[in-house]
């Protein structure tokens, strides 16, 4: 798959079938469209496509009113979308930043200048739910009734259902707020999960006798926040059980950045291994929320509860 950051690049396909969103989380309503799109594509004989957004455009617009809170939690960082696109087959993917600039482009403009000009799109499929230019003025109607004359066909894909309940990022964003992982699971068609290098950390975990695997969260507000029994991949020994505390460490940090701090049950790697390796790791079950504890001795205390909690619930589960 390839990925360009904006369409001003001679790389891009001079045609392509194309389907435009946030995507945030990859969930199965957006699985199905990709199976489509990429279906389309092949009977066209062009590569599929797919055109974001970084940031979320309600990032952008929270931000710019002064009201950062209102921005969504964040389901997926963009190497996690990424990844996600890639396994769902698709040829090509286009992150443009979402700026003033952008913003404030007409809905004739961006059907002019991104989609035809910009990405050379031959198909258009959208979600029932499309809206697009500035002020959202642009529609399905819209865009269907400008195809022809820029070139493009377009389609429609109504909402997809689970137990008849529509799939949608902010049902998942309610599913990970909720601690509920299992109905995450349902939505998304795979285990939550979060992936990046493994970085250096202030190195308290081997102070307090759980030494971990740290992996920054690149947004400020996750969907889910707390501490889980986790699954790690790509440390070279199959999958490890784990317990992962995921959020902005209140006991001796809260500074705001948000890391994933992960301890395997069985270490398996010699003291300074594992960093700069990228790993993956399975949200499975929450055990709870944040605490703030009054010491490190009793954030020790803490932590060894939440492991032998991630173990009871390993030995259970299996």
């Amino acid at each position: 798959m390839r990925v360009f950051r904006g369409f001003h690049h001679p790389g891009i396909a001079p045609a392509c079938a194309l389907t435009v969103g946030n995507f945030d989380g990859v969930h199965r309503g957006h699985q199905a469209m990709l199976a489509l799109l990429n279906n389309e594509a092949s009977h066209r004989g062009v590569p599929s496509c797919v055109l974001t957004f970084e940031p979320h455009p309600r990032d952008f617009f929270a931000m710019k009113a002064g009201t950062p809170e209102k921005a969504p939690a964040r389901i997926a960082t963009l190497r996690d979308k990424l990844s996600e696109l890639e396994r769902c087959g698709i040829d090509q993917v286009v992150v443009l930043r979402f700026d003033e600039r952008f913003a404030a482009l007409t809905a004739e403009a961006f059907m002019q200048e991104v989609l035809a000009e910009g990405l050379h799109a031959r198909y258009v499929l959208v979600g029932d739910d499309f809206r697009f230019g500035a002020r959202r003025a642009g529609d399905y109607a819209m865009l269907d009734a400008a195809g022809p004359q820029l070139g493009f066909d377009v389609a429609r894909m109504q909402s997809y259902e689970v137990h008849g309940l529509r799939v949608s990022s902010s049902a998942v964003r309610l599913a990970l707020a909720a601690g509920d992982m299992s109905r995450a699971t349902a939505l998304l068609g795979r285990p939550y999960s979060i992936s990046g290098h493994v970085v250096h950390g202030r190195k308290l975990g081997r102070e307090l006798g759980f030494r971990t695997l740290n992996i920054r969260f690149g947004h400020r507000l996750p969907a889910a926040a707390g501490i889980f029994v986790v699954r790690v991949h790509g440390l070279g020994r199959g999958p490890l059980a784990g317990v992962a505390s995921l959020g902005v460490r209140p006991t001796v940090e809260d500074a705001g950045r948000v890391l994933l701090e992960t301890h395997c049950l069985e270490w398996p790697m010699a003291e300074d291994a594992g960093y700069g390796r990228v790993v993956r790791v399975e949200l499975l079950h929450k055990l709870h929320d944040e605490r703030k504890y009054d010491s490190l001795e009793a954030l020790k205390a803490g932590i060894a509860r939440d492991e032998a909690d991630a173990r009871a619930w390993f030995r259970l589960a299996t």
